[in-house]
């Protein structure tokens, strides 16, 4: 029976391990790359992190908030997805460089008071 219990144990333990190293494994977030892409692609209607096409909608932490774009995950979707005068980014970035630069605008957003 102790034999079971610890074969049982090994298995539980084994698969615990497996399954942290599979789920835990995170995207490493580069914010110079992301300061990169922002300069190559949206810095024509958010230099300064403002916007040309919608002054009411800037990158201003407050903006990003009242329009629901105050996470990295909102800002992920709208890069990818465009909307409201904001093209499609998905066929010319890459996941990476959409990651990337939603980190740096929300960074930007958090502590250079855009």
């Amino acid at each position: 029976m102790r034999f079971l219990f610890s074969v049982v144990l090994s298995f539980v333990s084994l698969l615990s391990i497996c399954n942290n190293l599979v789920f835990s494994e995170e995207s490493t977030v580069d914010l110079d790359a992301g300061e990169q892409v922002f300069s190559q692609n949206c810095v024509s209607c958010h230099a300064g992190g403002n916007n040309l096409v919608n002054p009411a909608k800037t990158l201003s932490l407050q903006d990003l908030h009242d329009n629901s774009k105050d996470s990295v995950k909102a800002i992920i979707n709208q890069v990818t997805n465009g909307a409201n005068g904001m093209p499609v980014f998905s066929e010319r970035l890459s996941e990476e460089e959409i990651t990337n630069v939603a980190n740096y605008v929300l960074n930007q957003a958090q502590n250079s008071g855009w």
